[in-house]
């Protein structure tokens, strides 16, 4: 049985600055749309809070014949920071928009502060916040005024809206452009103000899109300074998709994703370490002699067109050792400790693919996270 409802569309009054909602025709929907109730399936031991943000079991993911996610399966604790790092095409933004319900899942399961996303899509709204990586802000509104729009269309409390709107503009250091056009802001700035917005109706989780990308290397240093700091100060969970190595280091978690399949999961010391051992490149006045006598002393020595690669345990200590061994000059010593690009060698065979923004398929879909409601 169908049941009547109302659809609303956002009012802005210039003379007063502010946004109401009004009704528009109404529309005729399935009577389950109203998803009331919700039963929290992950709680901690005192039932209160979920201790497990995410909960992901065998998603997957299918457009016809295409597979973008196949099975995968992870948790991610409540306030952890957690990285989804891959390529274009890796499936990253699929999962993610499974996540925020705005991708129904083929088959598996997930939850989402403790709730199943295909059962309580709506619930489900309420408890993220999600940052695309298209600018979404009204260029011709100040922060407030974007921050006051976005409070209607989540219906955070009249009462609670300066405090909050206060609050969130403190986190990015934006507190003095608070009457200052969008239009005014640099792209780092205008990132941070959406951060300040995804937070404004206190989400438990927040989803960041490459939150980083075409920011400068100081603007991405002072983005993940805020982050990190709303996950210390407001115990936020922290779930992004990035290609950039660096990015995904700030991350406690990595899960490495390529064509559609979680290839590694861990921290990134422990994938660091999965790969192997540091590496001490050196040139010699006569490699093959150098190679003889480091063979000889037992080091896993091999000769290469950079130079003789040692692998050892820690290479900033091996080094004495290594020209101890040689009765040859040494005129270059280059140590190289494995790093994430590594990692992601050994776990697909390839370097990463160039990301051409995915923000066009996340950015279509950015009208239905506004069907969230407070």
């Amino acid at each position: 049985m169908d049941i009547a409802k109302r659809a609303q569309v956002c009012i802005y009054n210039p003379s007063k600055g502010t946004f109401h909602l009004t009704n528009v025709a109404p529309i005729q929907v399935g009577q389950d749309d109203s998803n009331r109730g919700c039963a929290m399936a992950i709680t901690s031991t005192n039932g209160s809070e979920p201790v497990i943000a995410v909960k992901v079991d065998r998603l997957s993911k299918n457009y016809g014949e295409i597979r973008a996610v196949n099975g995968i399966s992870f948790e991610v604790g409540r306030g952890e920071v957690f990285a989804l790092l891959g390529p274009n095409g890796a499936g990253k933004s699929t999962l993610i928009k499974m996540l925020c319900t705005l991708a129904k899942p083929s088959s598996g399961t997930a939850f989402v502060s403790g709730m199943d996303v295909t059962k309580y899509p709506k619930e489900v709204r309420r408890h993220i916040g999600l940052v695309f990586q298209e600018q979404t802000l009204d260029q011709q509104l100040t922060a407030e005024e974007n921050l006051k729009f976005h409070a209607v269309l989540y219906h955070v409390p009249k009462d609670q809206l300066s405090a909050r709107i206060d609050r969130v503009l403190a986190l990015v250091d934006l507190s003095d452009r608070k009457k200052d056009l969008v239009t005014t802001f640099s792209g780092g700035m205008a990132r941070r103000l959406e951060i300040a917005r995804a937070l404004l109706h206190t989400p438990a989780i927040l989803f960041l899109d490459e939150p980083t990308v075409g920011l400068d290397p100081q603007t991405r240093a002072l983005m993940w300074r805020d982050v990190l700091q709303l996950r210390q100060e407001e115990q936020v969970t922290v779930i992004l998709t990035t290609h950039y190595m660096d990015e995904a280091e700030y991350a406690e978690r990595i899960a490495i994703v390529d064509h559609g399949n979680l290839i590694a999961l861990d921290s990134p010391d422990r994938l660091k370490a999965i790969v192997g051992t540091d590496s001490v490149t050196i040139n010699t006045a006569d490699d093959p002699k150098a190679l003889s006598e480091l063979s000889g002393s037992g080091f896993d020595a091999k000769a290469t067109e950079k130079g003789l690669v040692i692998s050892v345990a820690n290479g900033a200590t091996a080094v004495s050792e290594i020209i101890a061994a040689l009765s040859v000059a040494v005129s270059q010593v280059v140590i190289h400790k494995p790093t994430l690009d590594d990692v992601f060698m050994h776990f697909t065979g390839s370097e990463i693919r160039d990301q051409q923004g995915t923000s066009g398929e996340m950015s279509r879909v950015f009208a239905h996270m506004r069907g969230a409601r407070r």
